[in-house]
């Protein structure tokens, strides 16, 4: 797996994944690979992310674990020293994207415009996050900028549920979407992982 693109076939749905506890990250993975999902974006919003990162790419190698919510040029780096096989950034700065391309990973930057979008394009980038859907206009905008920039392919992640998860995955820019639904607050405080491997289970026939 070497570009953004790649990232978009691994899986229908790709968690998008909090955690508070490092201690549950490597059960939280090997759940979502017993669902069928084989991949995670474990998002950098905690101080247990880094630690996560390294448990689960060293215990579950199985599972293709990236780093997101990347919004410091630091962070690209620590994440890739921590395992992370890709990286997600919820918009992009210059910095941020320099510092994205330095890791030598594929990743996918976020854009929510036409200009974000051509821009990110200029660099090279084909497969983008589009970030924050619902909020950003969802699927009704996401069809709406299929004419104009045919080239490019988006993971839209923010607000969307298993109910309108299929209505984005059957558009043509769309190659996968991010749910944060698969590893709920709740599941992961009782330590239910049994719930998270059965989101995962649905998730993976969307």
């Amino acid at each position: 797996m070497t570009t953004g693109a790649d990232l978009l076939g691994l899986s229908p749905v790709m968690p998008v994944v909090v955690l508070d506890d490092a201690a549950d990250a490597v059960p939280t993975a090997r759940a979502l690979l017993a669902g069928g999902i084989g991949v995670i974006e474990l998002t950098l919003r905690t101080p247990a992310a880094l630690a996560s990162i390294e448990r689960i790419a060293a215990e579950v190698p199985e599972i293709v674990i990236g780093a997101g919510t990347v919004t410091a040029p630091e962070h690209a780096k620590q994440a890739a020293d921590a395992g992370a096989k890709f990286l997600v950034t919820p918009g992009c700065t210059d910095a941020v994207l320099d510092a994205a391309f330095d890791t030598g990973l594929p990743f996918l930057p976020g854009a929510s415009t036409v200009s974000e979008a051509m821009r990110l394009a200029e660099r090279g980038l084909t497969a983008l996050k589009f970030f924050p859907a619902e909020a950003s206009g969802g699927v009704a905008y996401l069809k709406s900028i299929g004419g104009p920039l045919p080239g490019l392919k988006f993971c839209p992640t923010g607000g969307i549920t298993v109910k309108t998860a299929p209505d984005y995955l059957a558009l043509s820019n769309v190659g996968c979407i991010g749910g944060s639904w698969l590893t709920p607050k709740d599941a992961l405080a009782a330590k239910d992982f049994g719930k998270i491997e059965a989101f995962a289970a649905e998730a993976s026939k969307l």
